[in-house]
C-alpha cells in the first residue's frame, strides 16, 4: 500500500498531501467539498508545510533532505532556500516564526525575512524531530531520550521558559493549544495523556486513553478555543477529551500569584502539596468515578487509585481500519465543529461532533479520496454504516495548478546568513517582494486579529 504524509495547516482550513511523486495542497471549505489548489509532482517530497491560507509553503525533498525550500506555490517559484548540517526532520510555521528541527538541534527563523534568529544546539537526540509551535510562538521540544521531560522556549523573545517533567517514559506526541496557554503530552506507552499550564508547568488534566495495552499516539490536537483535545493512535479508537475551564483558570491564577510573590523553598513545597491536593479533589469531584476514587484511594495501591482519578473520554470514534497513522483535527466547517481524520492511506474522514452533549461514538458523514492528483477528488457519501456508501466525483479540478513546473532558483540562504551582499533579501528585491506577498494574504484566519498584528519587513 502506498502511504501518504498528510498534515493540516495552522487553522485547519487547508491540508497538504505528501506522496511518492510530490505534494498537493487542498482547501477545506465544507463537508461536501475538498478542492485541490496546487499539485507538484516533479520531485519526491518529504515535508510540505503551508502557512495558514497564504501562498507560502516550506518544502523538503527526498533528494536534498538537509535543504529547506521556501516557495510561492501560486507563482510556481522558489523564493529562497537554506541548507542545514543534517537532515530536516520537521518544520513548523506561524505568522512570525519558522522552526526547523534536526536530530540534535533546532533553528529559529524570522518568517518575514527568513533571517536566522537563534539556534538551540546539542539537544537530546530527537529521532523524529518532535516539537510544537504555538500561534504566539511558544516552542516545545523534548530534552531527554529516556524520560518525558520537555522544554518550553519563547521563540518571540528568544528566552527559556518552564521545564516540564511530563512522563516517566520518553515522549511520542506534544502539542500546544492555539493560544499557547496549554500543552498536551503523551509518552511512548500511550496510556495516559496529560495537559499542563505552560506558564508554571502545573498539571491541569490527566486523561486515561486505555489500560490494556501500550499504543503509539500519532496526533494530539486542541480545537480553536482549547475546550476539547483529540487524540489518535494506531488502535481502532480515537478519543476526544473535554478541557475543564475552571482548572485552567486555577492554574493560570496560581501562575500570577507565583510571579507576584515568590515563596521560600519550604513554603513552596507546602503550598504545592496543598494545591496538588486541591486540583486532584476538583478533578475527582467532576465525575462519580473521581468521587469513588476519593473514597477508596486510602485502601488501594497508588497506581490503582491514579487510574480511578483520571478523566475518561468525552466522545470516541471507532475506526474501521486500525494500525494506520491518523492525524486528527477539530475544525469549524460551515459554522459547525467537525472531527477531521487524515489517514496515511490517502483518505480524509469527516465525523459529526456534538459539543453540547456527551454523545459517545461520533458518526462518520463523509470520506474524501485524496490520492489521485489528475482525476480530482472523490467524495464518498456516508449512510448509516460505513459499508453503505455511494460514490460521486467532484468537478474536474483546473489543470493549471497541476502543470506547474518545479520551482528553481539560484538564491541560497547560506549566502544571506553569511552576509553576502548579492544574496541579501532587501525590501526592493524581487525575492523579498515574493516573500512578503506569500506571507501576507487577504483571507484572515480565525486567530489573526487576536494573535498576529502586521509585521513590517526591516530594511537591511
Amino acid at each position: 500500500m502506498i502511504t501518504y504524509n498528510i498534515n493540516f495547516n495552522q487553522d485547519f482550513t487547508s491540508l497538504a498531501v505528501v506522496g511518492t511523486t510530490g505534494y498537493r495542497l487542498f482547501t477545506l471549505s465544507s463537508v461536501e467539498k475538498v478542492e485541490e489548489i496546487f499539485c507538484s509532482h516533479n520531485e519526491n517530497t518529504r515535508i510540505a508545510e503551508r502557512l495558514f491560507s497564504s501562498s507560502l509553503v516550506a518544502v523538503v525533498t527526498v533528494a536534498e533532505p538537509n535543504k529547506l525550500k521556501i516557495c510561492h506555490f501560486k507563482k510556481g517559484s522558489e523564493i529562497c532556500n537554506y541548507s542545514y548540517p543534517s537532515d530536516i526532520l520537521s518544520v513548523r510555521l506561524n505568522r512570525a516564526r519558522l522552526i526547523v528541527s534536526l536530530r540534535d538541534s533546532i533553528y529559529i527563523h524570522n518568517i518575514r525575512d527568513m533571517k536566522l534568529l537563534h539556534s538551540i544546539r546539542h539537544v537530546s537526540p530527537n529521532e523524529v524531530g518532535l516539537c510544537s509551535l504555538s500561534l504566539n510562538s511558544h516552542l516545545a521540544y523534548p530534552i531527554s531520550s529516556t524520560n518525558g521531560e520537555l522544554q518550553i522556549f519563547d521563540a518571540n523573545k528568544l528566552l527559556m521558559g518552564v521545564n516540564i517533567q511530563a512522563h516517566d517514559s520518553s515522549l511520542s506526541a506534544i502539542n500546544f493549544s492555539p493560544d499557547g496557554a496549554l500543552i498536551a503530552t503523551a509518552s511512548e506507552r500511550g496510556t495516559v495523556i496529560r495537559v499542563f499550564c505552560t506558564k508554571n508547568a502545573r498539571k491541569v488534566h490527566e486523561f486515561r486513553r486505555g489500560v490494556k495495552r501500550n499504543v503509539n499516539i500519532a496526533s494530539l490536537m486542541f480545537n480553536s478555543c482549547a475546550e476539547f483535545l483529540c487524540a489518535s493512535s494506531n488502535t481502532e479508537t480515537v478519543h476526544i477529551f473535554k478541557i475543564d475551564g475552571k482548572l485552567v483558570e486555577n492554574a493560570e491564577r496560581q501562575s500570577m500569584a507565583d510571579s507576584s510573590a515568590p515563596p521560600s523553598s519550604s513554603e513552596e513545597e507546602s503550598k504545592e502539596s496543598l494545591e496538588d491536593a486541591s486540583v486532584k479533589a476538583e478533578e475527582s469531584s467532576s465525575s462519580w468515578t473521581g468521587f469513588f476514587s476519593k473514597a477508596v484511594q486510602s485502601y488501594l495501591p497508588s497506581q490503582v487509585s491514579d487510574v480511578f482519578s483520571q478523566d475518561r473520554a468525552f466522545a470516541t470514534v471507532q475506526l474501521n481500519q486500525p494500525g494506520l497513522k491518523y492525524v486528527c483535527a477539530l475544525a469549524k466547517l460551515e459554522k459547525q465543529t467537525r472531527l477531521l481524520m487524515a489517514c496515511e492511506d490517502g483518505f480524509l474522514y469527516i465525523y459529526e461532533f456534538n459539543e453540547a452533549r456527551k454523545g459517545g461514538d461520533c458518526k462518520l458523514i463523509r470520506v474524501h479520496d485524496l490520492r489521485n492528483p489528475l482525476e480530482g477528488v472523490t467524495e464518498l457519501d456516508m449512510n448509516d454504516s460505513y459499508c453503505d456508501r455511494s460514490q460521486s466525483s467532484l468537478d474536474n479540478i483546473s489543470s493549471n495548478s497541476s502543470k506547474n513546473s518545479s520551482p528553481k532558483s539560484q538564491c541560497t540562504y547560506a549566502g544571506i546568513l553569511k552576509g553576502s551582499k548579492k544574496d541579501i533579501l532587501t525590501v526592493e528585491s524581487d525575492k523579498c517582494r515574493d516573500l512578503s506577498e506569500a506571507v501576507d494574504y487577504p483571507t484572515k484566519s480565525i486567530f489573526d486579529d487576536r494573535q498576529f498584528p502586521p509585521v513590517a519587513t526591516v530594511r537591511e
